[in-house]
């Protein structure tokens, strides 16, 4: 299966406010939700299958890995004790910035990008993190979203209607 990542509310001003929540998109049958993301069902010959997610909501979930303690679960950490090893890493995880933003009843924080500097490692930590969610992993602590279950139903009680 081949998905391609395409983020939701990355665009610039206050787009994210425009638009409603992910959480309250009206969920379709077929529809893959989860935190943040959802695959939506395509139908077609050629249609391609994708993941659209809250572009703010996963980057402060990324970033916020670095504010917990260092053994913590949950917590992100580079290994050695030379930072030039990492100091170009480093430069694309601190490639954008949070402003808040409030319109239309809500705050949010929104990434802005530093001019003239990549951010292509910062994408890549977000998109895993959002590729670990689709495949059921969680943080310690976070409660997982129960699934409901329907009921199936035979086809002897379909004929018996």
């Amino acid at each position: 299966m081949v998905l391609s990542f395409r983020a939701a509310f990355a665009r610039r001003e206050t787009a994210c406010l425009i638009r409603k929540p992910m959480s309250e998109y009206a969920r379709k049958r077929g529809d893959r939700v989860g935190p943040g993301w959802r695959i939506p069902v395509n139908q077609g010959k050629r249609a391609i299958r994708y993941v659209s997610f809250d572009a703010n909501q996963w980057k402060t979930f990324a970033l916020g890995r670095w504010r917990v303690a260092i053994g913590d679960p949950g917590c992100f950490s580079v290994f050695g004790r030379n930072p030039d090893r990492h100091r170009l890493w480093a430069e694309h995880m601190t490639a954008e910035y949070p402003v808040e933003v409030t319109a239309r009843g809500r705050t949010v924080k929104e990434w802005k990008s530093r001019p003239n500097i990549d951010n292509h490692w910062f994408d890549c930590d977000v998109g895993c993190a959002v590729a670990a969610s689709m495949e059921g992993i969680t943080l310690d602590g976070i409660p997982k979203p129960k699934r409901v279950r329907k009921r199936r139903v035979k086809l002897s009680e379909l004929r018996s209607r």
